[in-house]
């Protein structure tokens, strides 16, 4: 009986965890940020995408994540994933960031809108080109 009980109490109490976590971790659309920039400042978002760039330098580096809805910068001292990885990453967003002062990037990359990842997650990766065998007979 107690058993029952503490295992009730248990599954109720990771089911609030749940929602909670849930909620603080809004997924947001970059068009979302880049339309209301100030709304998102300084506060910690997560958004889920593809890499279409990347730079790394000593597992340091930057990479641009597509959502669909449009394209966002990430700095991260935890490395970088691959060009056409699908990905989730959470982290504050900066505005007017300059990135000159982590590492040398082309202009493109020096400033505005970024977020500063705090974590990120490979969903899937692309396919590793020259991996496949081929049967030449």
């Amino acid at each position: 009986m107690k058993y029952i009980a503490i295992l009730r109490v248990v599954i109720v109490a990771l089911l609030a965890a749940l929602v909670l976590f849930f909620i603080a971790c809004k997924k947001t659309t970059i068009d979302q940020m880049l339309a209301d920039p100030h709304r998102y400042t300084n506060r910690e978002v997560g958004v889920e995408g593809n890499v279409v760039q990347n730079y790394s330098i000593l597992g340091r580096g930057v990479y641009q994540v597509d959502d669909g809805t449009g394209t966002l910068w990430v700095v991260s001292e935890k490395g970088v994933p691959r060009k056409g990885a699908h990905v989730g990453v959470k982290g504050k967003i900066r505005d007017g960031f300059d990135l000159g002062s982590i590492v040398k990037l082309p202009e493109v990359v020096g400033n505005g809108l970024v977020m500063i990842e705090s974590s990120h997650k490979v969903i899937t990766t692309p396919p590793v080109k020259g991996n496949a065998q081929q049967n030449s007979q």
